[in-house]
């Protein structure tokens, strides 16, 4: 059977699309190398945290409104419960990154917002004790993904739409022409008229002739339950958390898995690098240790008693910006990779723009930011 569009992995990206495609009438073959909802690649962990006051880039702003709109969506379709809102709070040093690229954002794009002295932090949200020179940014409409369930949620529907998903078949290799394209894995060679790449952290191998200079690193999720339990850590009391800049930069969640689910904390940009092949799967104990040091400045009652450490994988690019467009060298062939450990959030508009190049060649949703081609991503 010839395809309209193949989708190579079924992550958080990669299982939008193909949900996106089958939606729009595409006769749509997914493969993944793993099963379902698996916890080898960079969608799984419990939860991600969505914002749209965001520091990265002002830029991203549209699509993160967009985002929301489809998470709202995806709901509605699914019948899955994804989303929670429980506000966000960005906090540090009022002239670093996280805190003024978070308000330069939120003023640009006119984002409700509300500036926290430290003081005000502490009375408002009594689990946390930042400096007194610090200051953050909240904002009301952030919380959390799940994204194990969103990675669901997405598979059944590209399958209850007609999409053909193979699990536990891994892309060997592919080709493209300008007569379409071609998959190979174990099983056999499968052909379509267009292809989806969404690697993760395999782009550098998948992906290899993108010349895109991309770093998988390994990064740890930490569950942690407090010295006092989680009575003050619930949604409606925690919000999410990013603080600090740097290398040091962490972030965490309210705890969300119940009584003995524990508090999950994290660094944003202290890993190390890897391969999707390599990685070192086991936790040490002086990871947590260094973790767990600098969680005591911040939580007076974290970090409590260890529950759960994870790896996790992500794929960076030399500025952090993401890797959405069609390949320079193959016009039937989209790809999105790099997301740089904040791509999660943008899960459900990625498909979307996915479907639009795959399908049509081009999207009204602005990615001039993503262009495999730019200079910050020549330069190295």
């Amino acid at each position: 059977m010839a395809y309209d569009v193949i989708v190579i992995g079924l992550g958080g990206m990669g299982s939008a699309a193909a949900a996106h495609l089958a939606a729009r009438g595409a006769r749509v073959l997914g493969l993944e190398r793993f099963g379902p909802a698996h916890d080898q690649g960079s969608s799984h962990g419990g939860s991600r945290i969505i914002r749209q006051a965001y520091f990265e880039d002002p830029a991203y702003v549209p699509l993160l409104r967009r985002a929301y709109e489809l998470w709202d969506q995806l709901e509605a379709d699914s019948g899955r419960d994804l989303r929670t809102r429980t506000g966000g709070l960005y906090l540090g040093a009022a002239d670093g990154p996280t805190v003024a690229g978070s308000l330069g954002a939120a003023r640009e794009w006119d984002l409700p917002h509300e500036v926290l002295d430290a003081a005000e932090i502490r009375r408002r949200f009594p689990t946390m004790t930042p400096a007194d020179d610090e200051v953050g940014l909240y904002e009301a409409v952030a919380g959390f993904v799940r994204p194990e369930q969103t990675v669901t949620a997405h598979l059944e529907l590209a399958a209850r739409r007609g999409a053909e998903l193979r699990f536990t078949e891994p892309a060997v290799e592919w080709a493209a022409t300008s007569e379409g394209v071609t998959v190979t894995t174990p099983a056999g060679t499968y052909s379509a008229d267009h292809l989806v790449v969404c690697p993760g952290a395999w782009a550098p191998e998948v992906l290899a002739d993108l010349d895109v200079p991309l770093t998988v690193e390994r990064q740890v999720m930490y569950w942690f339950q407090p010295d006092d339990g989680v009575d003050r850590f619930t949604p409606d009391r925690q919000p999410v958390w990013i603080h600090g800049d740097g290398a040091l930069q962490a972030y965490g969640f309210p705890a969300m898995d119940g009584p003995d689910g524990g508090v999950k904390v994290a660094f944003f940009r202290r890993g190390e690098v890897t391969t999707a092949e390599t990685i070192d799967r086991e936790v040490h104990p002086e990871e947590v240790e260094f973790i767990a040091e600098h969680l005591r400045s911040l939580f007076p009652t974290l970090p409590g008693r260890l529950i759960a450490a994870v790896p996790c994988l992500y794929t960076l690019t030399p500025d952090h910006h993401f890797v959405i467009a069609t390949h320079p060298r193959h016009d039937r062939v989209t790809v999105a990779c790099g997301f740089s450990g904040h791509g999660f959030k943008f899960v459900p508009v990625v498909g979307e723009i996915l479907a639009d190049l795959a399908l049509t060649g081009t999207t009204a949703h602005p990615i001039a930011l993503f262009d495999p081609r730019r200079p910050a991503l020549a330069a190295h």
